[in-house]
């Protein structure tokens, strides 16, 4: 996969994509990350990126053709790549784990960070661009909700990690929260790790995370057991958190 950012503060992206497990993707040439500052797709000799918006009222708007020319000359690097554009924006569907799965499978995608006012709508008209929103809550520029976007996707990317299936157990991707998770010393303070999870016993030990996980989705997002894919063990455990939490 390569990725393709469109920013004007490259100084935001370039030293985070380098770090950690993405670095280390890119340095294994699992991932391909590339940073373009938008500035030097303008023709101004001030590199003026962006202008107040028609018809008046607060704020500046991101000009259409240096967005243009950058968009362009990303897919003009990759022509035989299948190509899918976003930019970061607050109007834009909220990104999930869902969309994340969806991106991991794209050959070639190109991030535009979406700054001051939004971007000259313009420019979703002449490619087919996605509006993506990380929150709903307000940035100053979309660099950081473009290296959640990154970070989300590729970790889903087959290889990224040494162990994929720590990422087929992460909050979401079943549909509910993850479980809560223990590790050494099995006592801290006066508290002791479940003694289930040291018994050895691994259908008992399914069942306690499974129960877990539920109670936790329950507790903070009970609006994700709508749509999750429930078995009627699970069913019944819900109903007997809901009995207690309720008392």
């Amino acid at each position: 996969m390569v990725i393709d950012v469109l920013t004007i503060f490259p100084g935001m992206i370039s030293p985070a994509v380098s770090e950690s497990l993405l670095g280390k993707a890119v340095g294994d040439g699992l991932l391909g990350i590339e940073v373009h500052d938008i500035r030097s797709f303008t023709e101004d000799k001030h590199q003026v990126v962006d202008d107040a918006p028609f018809g008046g009222g607060p704020g500046m708007v991101m000009k259409v053709e240096p967005l243009y020319k950058g968009i362009k000359h990303c897919i003009d690097r990759h022509p035989n790549l299948r190509h899918r554009i976003m930019v970061t924006s607050a109007s834009g569907k909220r990104f999930d784990q869902k969309m994340a799965e969806d991106f991991s499978r794209e050959e070639h995608l190109i991030v535009v960070c979406g700054r001051y006012k939004g971007v000259d709508e313009r420019i979703v008209d002449l490619f087919d661009i996605e509006e993506i929103s990380v929150g709903d809550f307000v940035l100053t520029g979309g660099e950081a909700a473009a290296l959640i976007i990154i970070e989300a996707t590729a970790r889903l990317i087959p290889g990224y990690m040494s162990k994929f299936e720590a990422a087929e157990t992460d909050s979401f991707t079943s549909g509910l929260l993850g479980y809560p998770e223990y590790t050494r010393p099995k006592e801290f303070m006066g508290l002791d790790v479940p003694e289930v999870l040291i018994s050895g016993h691994h259908e008992n030990i399914r069942k306690f995370r499974r129960k877990k996980s539920l109670e936790k989705t329950y507790r903070h997002r009970p609006e994700l057991l709508d749509s999750a894919e429930l078995t009627e063990e699970d069913k019944n455990i819900i109903d007997e958190i809901k009995s207690k939490i309720d008392e």
